[in-house]
């Protein structure tokens, strides 16, 4: 009898599952994102005219002027020129500018000691000269003296009473180094809150996949061939054939999981020889059972199994599975609701990758692919590559020198600095071939299981997949060919065409995934042309 989804017998993680949030999380999830740009930006502004007075005890406007220079839009109209008015040593318009931005500095430290009347009066004069400023580049003429003779004289008394009142130049200077540490701390918080909101975005599934997967599930409880098919399936002798080629993937996204396997099939010499192995969560497991079953991808076999069916990934043997039970790690990770079972999930899916050879025990080989790759060429020729015997075959990824082994891992630490060259260079999980005998035999595992355990603390490193496996794989993958692996097509808008059209795999690592709205837009018909838009259901979904 097959257990309904979701909730199999018990067995293995200590933790039950929520259903999806996922239709929750886009709006404030975007207003959040573009608050953190904007907050950026306009630290990064402030920084930027503070810094003037940091290294000049008086004015003189000569860097300020070609600082505006830069950053301003130039204005011309016929016989005027903005930039060349604020060049002008003689110009009322550079008059106006040096006098703006010296109160501007006095403005801020106005405020600090609680001169709200000087302050009040500096911002107020501020606004008039950027007033006149902005009257001269659209009107397309040059300040007139007396235009510019009332706010001059203005803002040189106000600058003149707060240097007599206690901004002397020392003071000035000290004030202004303390207000540039502090925006840029902020400046510092506000990127890091922009890159957890990234990391939450490209996590989150659309509304349209999760309407999918609702869809999914209903279908699966409705018709009683589906879970026919599936238990037919189960004792399929295809599933233990080492004759035929071998493929995992470990999602909770139906849709990119269809695309990585359509994509395969699409591309391969003889789709009727591959097998695909994919581990979902509960929550999913229904509809990713329902879409393989109701669509036919060329004859190849996918099976699909819920992560908790395996008994053996419980706290007591899996160090990391210890560890996401622990509130304190488990925020440690992601600062987030230590509550958030199913984000537990998703992140146990994505270590599962150190776990193949427990999961297919009777495998030789396999080829690990990430859901957000599509595949461009056939796959099956890494099943014949000399491995030299060892045990990752990898596409390196330190042609850049950000890449290597010191860019991921802590040097600092003995543990890492007596075992590893920090020189040695990186490679890529997301289109992997490994060797399930050699892995055995060299008891990958467990040295990864010690890793996890030496990092209780995060002291050899932070977040991610790929540090344990640099340690784990440390001299045991073998370097394949550049052109079997392509990444960056989630962040990077430039990857030459012709890199990209001779990859044997495009890999969208990265937070702009091609499921999302923040896509880049060039990559995205990639991706787009293995998803059956025709499906009845999906288009529903994208309807509503």
């Amino acid at each position: 009898m097959l257990a309904p989804c979701g909730r199999i017998p018990k067995v293995g993680l200590a933790f039950e599952f929520p259903l999806p949030f996922h239709n929750s999380i886009h709006t404030w999830l975007w207003q959040g994102l573009g608050l953190s740009l904007l907050e950026a930006e306009v630290h990064q502004g402030v920084v930027w005219w503070l810094a003037l007075y940091v290294h000049e005890d008086k004015v003189t406007g000569s860097q300020e002027v070609q600082e505006i220079r830069d950053v301003n839009r130039v204005v011309r109209h016929e016989g005027f020129n903005l930039t060349e008015e604020l060049l002008s040593i003689t110009s009322f318009a550079r008059q106006l500018v040096d006098q703006m931005t010296l109160a501007k500095a006095y403005l801020v430290m106005a405020k600090e000691r609680g001169s709200l009347t000087l302050a009040w009066e500096l911002s107020s004069q501020i606004r008039n000269c950027q007033r006149l400023l902005s009257q001269a580049a659209v009107g397309g003429k040059s300040i007139s003296l007396e235009e510019a003779r009332p706010v001059v004289n203005k803002l040189a008394q106000l600058i003149y009473k707060a240097q007599d009142a206690h901004y002397d130049i020392a003071t000035t200077i000290t004030t202004l180094r303390n207000h540039i540490q502090a925006l840029e701390d902020r400046v510092t918080a506000a990127n890091v809150q922009l890159a957890e909101f990234g990391q939450i975005a490209a996590e989150a599934l659309p509304k349209y996949i999760h309407c999918l997967n609702i869809k999914l599930t209903v279908n699966w409880f409705s018709d009683s061939r589906l879970q026919k098919l599936e238990e037919e399936q189960r004792n399929s002798p295809r599933l233990l054939d080492n004759n035929l080629y071998h493929f995992c993937v470990f999602s909770d996204n139906v849709l990119a999981t269809s695309v990585v396997v359509n994509s395969t099939v699409s591309n391969a010499d003889h789709p009727q020889q591959l097998v695909f192995h994919v581990v979902t969560d509960g929550a999913n497991y229904c509809a990713m059972r329902t879409w393989f079953h109701m669509n036919d991808f060329k004859g190849c076999t996918v099976e699909v199994r819920n992560i908790e069916e395996f008994s053996w990934l419980n706290a007591s043997y899996s160090p990391i599975v210890k560890q996401l039970l622990e509130s304190k790690m488990w925020a440690s990770y992601f600062d987030r609701d230590s509550q958030n079972k199913e984000g537990r999930f998703r992140f146990l899916l994505n270590h599962l990758r150190f776990y193949i050879p427990q999961m297919l025990p009777s495998l030789e080989k396999v080829v690990f692919l990430d859901d957000d790759v599509v595949v461009q060429k056939d796959l099956t020729p890494l099943f014949s590559l000399d491995m030299h015997g060892n045990v990752n075959g990898a596409v390196e990824t330190c042609l850049e020198a950000f890449h290597r082994y010191y860019k991921y891992l802590n040097f600092s630490n003995p543990l890492v600095s007596s075992k590893f060259d920090p020189q040695a260079c990186g490679w890529s999980f997301g289109m992997n071939i490994f060797d399930l005998i050699a892995w055995k035999k060299a008891n990958l595992t467990s040295k990864y299981h010690y890793w996890q355990e030496q990092n209780s603390n995060q002291m050899l490193w932070k977040t991610g997949t790929l540090p344990p496996g640099l340690l784990t794989f440390y001299g045991l993958t073998e370097p394949l060919d550049r052109r079997w692996h392509v990444l960056g097509l989630g962040y990077d808008p430039d990857i030459d065409n012709r890199l990209i059209e001779s990859a044997a795999v495009i890999h969208f690592s990265g937070y702009m995934k091609p499921w999302l709205k923040l896509a880049i837009s060039r990559y995205k018909p990639l991706w787009d042309r293995y998803v059956d838009y025709t499906n009845v259901g999906l288009q529903d979904c994208f309807s509503h």
